[in-house]
């Protein structure tokens, strides 16, 4: 596992982000890990999010892209901070793009987007914080394809839960690939968390312990994939 994977997991674990327990998630699936980038809150821990994203997406799908786009709410922060953190790493000017959950109808900035606007033959890579089903993109994907003739390159999460998405049979980020023709990839993976962490001190404890580590298995036999 690369260097920046193991510290992205660890980070994580440090700004509360992924947290361990009893969890409903907005699929209504009970979980026992939860993953909420609304806790990034500090300059340092944003400042950090956006490299950890920049270099995730760069060792995905390279430089030949022109917009980054962060869906409403949580995807805007992310848009933001990776955009910058792009051009300090790598010298190359990305634009950002949000939607607004309601189109602002006045002024020079009026309409259903944020940030720069999505102009014909742009070529767009999609950023969240996490795909559980896979059920936001069915939102997000016609705002950007409607607005302009772009390309989407992919789609750039924090975490792979490795869960089925909404059709059951294949994990979220592959229905995705299969649906709207585009890649779909993480900074980690759920597996990659469980592997770093699993019976290892992060902060001063070990935060998958053995039962822990049971319910993680037990949630993955009724909603894993392979």
């Amino acid at each position: 596992m690369e260097a920046y994977k193991q510290e992205f997991i660890e980070f994580m674990v440090e700004s509360d982000v992924l947290k361990f327990g009893d969890f409903t998630l907005k699929s209504g699936r009970k979980s026992p890990f939860f993953m909420n980038a609304g806790a990034y809150v500090t300059g340092t821990q944003l400042m950090k999010l956006g490299e950890y994203y920049a270099k995730a997406i760069h060792d995905n799908y390279g430089d030949d892209f022109d917009v980054l786009f962060g869906p409403a709410y949580k995807g805007i922060p992310i848009a933001v901070v990776t955009a910058i953190a792009y051009s300090k790493l790598y010298g190359k000017e990305i634009r950002y793009c949000s939607d607004r959950k309601e189109a602002k109808d006045h002024g020079a900035d009026k309409g259903g987007f944020l940030g720069s606007s999505l102009k014909d033959g742009d070529r767009v890579v999609m950023i969240e914080d996490v795909t559980t089903s896979g059920k936001s993109m069915e939102e997000t994907v016609p705002k950007v394809r409607g607005a302009a003739e772009v390309t989407i390159i992919g789609l750039m999460v924090s975490l792979n839960r490795m869960e089925v998405g909404l059709g059951g049979k294949m994990s979220a980020l592959d229905e995705i690939k299969e649906k709207y023709g585009f890649e779909a990839r993480a900074i980690v993976t759920m597996e990659e968390v469980v592997e770093h962490l699993y019976n290892r001190t992060c902060q001063g404890r070990v935060v998958i312990d053995d039962s822990l580590k049971k319910m993680i298995d037990q949630y993955y036999e009724q909603y894993g994939c392979n």
